[in-house]
């Protein structure tokens, strides 16, 4: 499976974007998909993550409110919405699948649970 993120850029504070993630097989409709970010000097963290049916979402507290995960399994493609950007979402945004998950259980947020990566895409708050 080939991901491919887009949709990042420049916001100011206070504005929105929307992150998408392209895959490149229908095997994508059959994992959880988990959005990552990793900031300079920073491991890697959560972000969100949602379930192969997309009905059970996970989101980490920092973006909690502010953001949506989505995804339209018909076009092997994923969103994330956020709104009431801050610089601290400043980071480069990966998304990743996690082919191994279990439905019934919460979609997973530690990156080591995750089988594929897109390229990521940057993503700058300015204040």
């Amino acid at each position: 499976v080939q991901l491919q993120a887009s949709g990042g850029g420049l916001v100011q504070a206070g504005g929105s974007l929307r992150l998408s993630c392209a895959a490149s097989r229908r095997a994508f409709s059959h994992g959880n998909i988990g959005w990552f970010r990793q900031a300079p000097g920073k491991e890697r963290e959560f972000v969100a993550a949602i379930n192969r049916n997309g009905r059970t979402t996970v989101y980490a507290d920092s973006v909690k409110g502010r953001a949506t995960i989505s995804r339209d399994n018909a076009k092997n493609t994923a969103y994330l919405q956020m709104d009431s950007a801050k610089p601290d979402d400043t980071a480069v945004y990966y998304c990743a699948v996690d082919v191994r998950a279990i439905l019934s259980s919460p979609p997973r947020a530690h990156p080591t649970f995750y089988d594929y990566w897109g390229q990521g895409t940057q993503v700058t708050v300015s204040s």
